[in-house]
């Protein structure tokens, strides 16, 4: 009898959840950045925010929904490793607000500190959906230009989200999390443009044009920037020596460049006055926490690779090699906590004793086949290079980036 009773129980408090799930009905809201999920800092972002009620005027249990309000932000959330970073004691800093559902924190649940976040824009108010109907709301704003850029290090994350919040009436807050990428670029300019052209007489027949075309011209002056900085040709030559002799000469034609840009230089060995067995080359990136916050006295940095070129080079006169910067790692930078800088690290195999090349006579027509020396002396060295790598057009990186810029909620 009293598993029988437990059953109807059961089944009489499924059936209750069912009627409150089919008097309430699911709000869908998609987030969508239409140009893509990557900015530089100081740009203007522009996210398309769309409200639907779902359910067909057709269905019987349809009807209107309600929304109280909704509202968006910007807000960059920063993680440390405990082992490497050591941060300064917080204190019980937090709202005695932010435990209530019904405050909006853009960062709740979010791991790390909120280092940046931009005021909220309220979307709408009271919002009324009937059956099957749709509204879209234009949130913009700019990217904030004293930010950090994204970054994931080994020590140090830097991660960006537009958080759009939202309410129905005596509910909790739902959030919805769109995280982009941002491209920090010395140099951009602030204000976007300069004051007299907002005062300027217009075309009040070409408002939005006008307005796109002022926002578009920071973009502009920075990519215009960037391309001058990395366009300049300049070829540096450098003798690379051991303690034995001349090894080879290396010649880069420039040190600056863009995000998915190629890295080329040459070797000149036929200057060298001992033999060079191989060479590599290795393109890293070295991130240094600051020394206030090292966790250790005399930290080591980190060094991350992205790309290596590895060649035989015996008898060889001339060689070249060519690095990809990939469009997914993150330019040089520095904050107060860290550092990250760029480098090309090269290797080199050398013998100790100079090395005859193989002979072939002028008029031999037959196929000569030289076998190596099985045994060599060799000594080892490298060599660290710096270089510097910058952003690049956000719309080219959006290519390779792993957000999508779109993301959705029920509520």
């Amino acid at each position: 009898m009293r598993i029988v009773i437990y059953i109807c129980l059961r089944i009489l408090n499924l059936v209750t959840k069912l009627c409150r799930f089919l008097t309430l009905q699911m709000i869908e809201v998609v987030a969508s950045m239409a140009r893509g999920p990557v900015f530089l800092a100081g740009e203007l972002m522009e996210c398309l925010i769309t409200f639907t009620n779902p359910m067909s005027h057709l269905s019987t249990s349809a009807s209107s929904e309600m929304l109280a309000w909704a509202s968006a932000q910007i807000h960059c959330q920063f993680h440390a490793s405990e082992n490497r970073v050591a941060l300064p004691a917080q204190g019980n800093k937090q709202d005695v607000q932010a435990e209530s559902d019904t405050v909006l924190i853009p960062s709740r649940g979010e791991r790390g500190q909120c280092v940046l976040d931009t005021p909220p824009k309220i979307l709408f108010c009271d919002l009324r959906l009937d059956p099957g109907e749709s509204k879209t709301y234009s949130y913009s704003e700019l990217v904030p230009i004293d930010g950090p850029p994204s970054f994931r290090g080994q020590s140090v994350k830097y991660v960006y989200k537009l958080t759009i919040g939202c309410q129905r009436v005596n509910s909790p807050i739902k959030l919805l999390r769109v995280p982009f990428r941002v491209l920090v670029l010395q140099g951009m300019p602030e204000p976007p443009f300069p004051q007299d052209e907002e005062v300027s007489p217009s075309n009040p027949f070409l408002e939005e044009e006008e307005a796109s075309r002022r926002d578009a011209r920071p973009l502009e002056r920075a990519l215009d920037m960037l391309m001058a900085t990395t366009s300049r040709r300049c070829p540096h030559m450098f003798n690379i020596t051991n303690m034995r002799g001349k090894v080879a000469k290396f010649c880069i034609f420039k040190i600056v460049y863009r995000l998915g840009e190629d890295i080329v230089g040459t070797f000149n060995f036929s200057e060298g006055d001992i033999p060079c067995l191989q060479y590599s080359v290795s393109l890293q990136s070295e991130e240094e926490i600051q020394q206030p916050y090292q966790r250790r006295p005399g930290q080591a940095v980190s060094v991350t690779g992205h790309g290596r070129h590895l060649e035989s080079c015996l008898h060889t006169a001339s060689s070249h090699f060519s690095l990809p910067i990939p469009l997914n790692v993150t330019p040089g930078f520095s904050t107060d906590i860290v550092s990250l800088r760029w480098r090309l690290h090269f290797e080199f195999v050398t013998a100790r004793e100079p090395m005859e090349p193989p002979t072939v006579l002028q008029n031999q027509s037959e196929v000569t086949v030289w076998s190596g020396a099985e045994h060599v002396d060799v000594d080892t060295f490298s060599w660290d290079l710096p270089i510097k790598v910058l952003p690049t057009n956000p719309a080219l990186a959006s290519y390779m980036s792993q957000f999508t810029g779109t993301n959705s909620i029920n509520i």
